[in-house]
């Protein structure tokens, strides 16, 4: 990350954006395992997981980057991409051999949801900076196991939460933070639905080239069927829905907005029941956020101050009355964000600048962790029913253990978390 002068106008962008503020001196990670590279060098990197969104993840990789190596355990999908690209990259089936590489610094980590926490503290130990794509857990322990490595090992690791490097959300975060619509008294948030839960699917013909039983990971070894390979979203075992998919996106621009980036609210009150059922959650400032549009922005919300209103979506904004706006940044900005495929790729670029740098990332792992912990506090929420109190510090409900229980889950043996990540 750049070292940006810190002027009236970057100062109310910026000001309350982190715990210690953007034009606060630089943060630096120390280098660790491996030498960080020259300002002019470029990054080798692995891609875990080469689906969809890793192969996006390939074609936005700046030029100040190189492909070395894939691995994913449907190795069909690497061979795709390799071919695809017409490139010489290694190809790997277990991420636990490409992890040993000594040549390869970082690595893209896109896997499913539930398959991405142990590949990511792996590579910590490594010594290797990390892109992990969203939402980076399934529990509030892993996030905070992962959060726990990454500073223990001094790794550069950047959640693939993108809108943080859109210029006109950090501008409308910004303008909410620093009191642009007055006192924020309400928020409103698209009702992103739940996961549902696993009853059973019949035996399916395993496809050439895939380890199920790596693919599985930590969950339940059940029978092969393709819903579970590829609609694995839509179960409680293997992703939180999308309240972790969009919510990821969605709730972490109200982090973003209301200064609670490196925080969470303090009680969580489900109002209408079912894992669809929208939920309320207050901050210890008192705002409150509604979970409970049918029609509202999926990658923001819509906050509400006693001097107006502002909708803050992907690459968009929208206040009312308009004339509480001065000096916007340019609608230009915009332009670069509007590829069919929502190009990550000034994300992927603060990534390797940082991994040269060896500064913070504009969506640190901690940030990643604390907003994916309000999705995961959604549905925990809900799948109990009743209302929750939460302390953001220790991260636990105070004196509640059933709703402790929902923090962490049982792991597959071999694929558990490391006790000394």
């Amino acid at each position: 990350m750049q070292t940006r002068a810190c002027t009236r106008r970057r100062f109310l962008r910026y000001g309350a954006g982190l715990a210690a503020g953007a034009c606060a001196a630089p943060v630096f990670i120390a280098p660790g395992v491996l030498a960080a590279p020259g300002a002019n060098d470029r990054v080798t990197v692995g891609f875990i997981g080469t689906g969809g969104r890793g192969q996006q993840l390939m074609r936005q990789l700046p030029d100040d980057a190189q492909i070395a190596a894939l691995c994913d355990c449907f190795v069909t999908r690497s061979q795709e991409a390799k071919a695809r690209h017409k490139a010489d990259w290694d190809i790997y089936q277990d991420y636990r051999k490409v992890l040993e590489r000594k040549d390869i610094e970082a690595f893209v980590i896109a896997t499913t949801d539930h398959g991405r926490v142990l590949p990511c503290i792996r590579a910590c130990q490594a010594g290797k900076d990390v892109y992990a794509e969203k939402p980076l857990t399934v529990t509030i322990r892993e996030g905070r196991a992962l959060a726990g490595a990454v500073r223990k090992h001094t790794r550069i690791f950047q959640v693939g939460t993108q809108q943080r490097s859109m210029e006109l959300n950090d501008f409308a975060c910004a303008f909410v933070r620093n009191g642009g619509i007055g006192k924020v008294q309400a928020v409103q948030c698209h009702n992103y639905p739940g996961p549902g839960v696993y009853t059973g699917l019949p035996e399916e013909p395993m496809p050439e080239g895939l380890d199920w039983d790596m693919w599985v990971g930590p969950t339940e070894l059940r029978p092969y069927h393709s819903r579970l390979q590829f609609g694995w979203m839509g179960w409680r075992d293997y992703s939180g829905g999308e309240m972790t998919n969009w919510g990821a996106h969605g709730l972490d621009q109200v982090q973003w907005a209301l200064g609670m980036s490196l925080s969470g609210p303090v009680e969580i009150r489900p109002e209408t029941p079912g894992p669809n059922g929208k939920v309320s959650m207050r901050y210890a400032s008192g705002v409150v956020v509604r979970i409970e549009l049918d029609q509202g922005p999926l990658g923001g919300a819509v906050f509400h101050g006693d001097k107006g209103t502002i909708e803050i979506d992907r690459n968009h904004y929208a206040v009312t009355p308009a004339e509480l706006v001065v000096d916007p940044p340019h609608a230009s900005v915009a332009d670069k964000w509007q590829a069919a495929d929502w190009p990550a790729n000034q994300h992927l670029r603060n990534w390797i600048m940082c991994v040269k740098s060896r500064k913070l990332p504009v969506a640190d792992v901690e940030i990643g962790h604390r907003s994916v912990s309000v999705c995961h506090l959604a549905n925990i929420a809900r799948e109990i029913g009743r209302p929750l109190a939460w302390d953001p510090d220790k991260e636990v409900f105070p004196g509640d253990a059933e709703a402790n229980a929902f923090l962490a889950r049982p792991r597959r043996a071999a694929h558990e978390l490391p006790a000394e990540a």
